[in-house]
């Protein structure tokens, strides 16, 4: 009797330690074909979405109707201007996506922000360029990475693009976005801002003679001319036009920017500097005498020449978030009034895409202020709130 109790003993703890074998190999499988698939990207560097459709396990067919919305909403017609932000919620399984059209031009740098309440929500930035033919086609140009949830793009080419953002197929959490540009460069007068611009590109001089390839900052004499950038000082002397002037040659893009009618040079030719590094002082020499102090500010872009330099070092504001609480909203919306418009952005200055009847039921998406981002049948608009009630 001993014995057979002995030898239960000894299958029971063999059973129990194949067991612990097999959950110990399980385990490492699975690590190792982690560590695989990341080996994997590091050389294919798939897309966000990529590794999305890889490691989602449920229903293939409901990741086929997100990732078809997503292509759906490259034909929306929804454009906003920037700054802009918007809040709601985020449903699981409703396959919303975000789309946005907005105008850029070279100089600025678009910021796409989402935040939601739970830090685990997989969040998707796409960024498309417009293309310049008749069927208003859009050339995917950037995606921000596996689980981040912002995207930064520098704009290199002046028009129209499109930003679209999707939440995962399971995400149920409040939201706000935020959309904004902002400059590449910083402000080259100390102290001061984009409001002491007083003359613009391409105002015209000397009769008409020539236009202006720059714009003017206007300061008291004296005060710091500094580096927008990082970069390298390649000239500085008092000649022509300019008067006492620096060159500064953007170290990343390669542009040179042109500091003119300085009232004393501070840089040397060769010298390194970095953004806020004083290169000289305000002052009106050059051609500038018989005008109050500024600095002529230029940028110069290779074969290109000289461009409008008003985008590179405009500041802007960051957007605020929409001030209602999350808790009254709902997913729909019904129209009171006997009609009411749906427009392309959230403004009555906005064209109108459409109308809806009295007791329409519209689904809603967000809101931006007093707009409401709705969805009527396929086409997603905006709405005023005064002419609609939740429901």
């Amino acid at each position: 009797m001993a014995q057979f109790l002995h030898f239960r003993s000894v299958k029971k703890k063999s059973t129990v330690l194949q067991t612990l074998v097999w959950v110990v190999l399980i385990a490492l499988l699975t690590t190792s074909c982690s560590r695989i698939n990341k080996a994997k990207d590091l050389i294919a560097n798939p897309s966000a979405k990529d590794i999305y459709s890889r490691e989602y396990k449920k229903a293939k067919d409901l990741y086929a109707l997100w990732e078809n919305e997503a292509a759906d909403a490259l034909f929306d017609s929804v454009a906003v201007n920037l700054p802009y932000a918007e809040k709601g919620i985020f449903s699981p399984r409703a396959f919303p996506v975000y789309s946005y059209e907005v105008a850029l031009n070279p100089g600025e740098r678009l910021r796409v922000e989402v935040n939601t309440d739970t830090l685990e929500t997989l969040i998707f930035i796409d960024f498309f360029r417009q293309q310049s033919d008749s069927l208003k086609t859009f050339k995917h140009e950037r995606s921000a990475k596996y689980e981040a949830s912002s995207l930064a793009e520098e704009i290199t080419q002046p028009g129209i693009y499109k930003v679209l953002i999707q939440p995962e197929i399971e995400a149920h959490t409040p939201f706000q976005l935020q959309l904004y540009r902002e400059p590449v460069y910083g402000f080259p007068v100390a102290s001061i801002n984009s409001q002491s611009i007083q003359s613009f590109w391409g105002a015209t001089r000397d009769g008409g003679r020539r236009s202006h390839e720059g714009i003017d900052i206007f300061a008291p004499r004296g005060t710091p001319v500094v580096a927008a950038v990082k970069g390298r000082v390649t000239r500085t002397g008092n000649r022509g036009l300019g008067g006492k002037q620096v060159w500064l040659r953007d170290s990343e893009r390669g542009n040179s920017l042109y500091y003119a009618h300085l009232d004393s040079i501070i840089a040397t030719p060769g010298m390194s500097v970095s953004p806020g590094d004083t290169l000289g002082l305000v002052g009106n020499t050059g051609n500038a005498r018989t005008t109050p102090p500024h600095l002529h500010f230029g940028i110069y872009k290779g074969y290109l020449g000289a461009v409008d330099p008003l985008h590179y070092i405009s500041e802007t504001e960051k957007p605020q978030i929409p001030d209602f609480p999350v808790e009254q909203f709902t997913n729909h919306l019904i129209v009171t009034g006997a009609r009411a418009n749906l427009r392309m952005g959230p403004s009555t200055k906005s064209p109108v895409l459409g109308q809806s009847q009295s007791q329409d039921t519209l689904r809603l998406l967000g809101k931006s202020n007093q707009w409401y981002h709705i969805m009527a049948g396929n086409r997603k608009s905006f709405i005023h709130e005064s002419l609609v009630t939740p429901i």
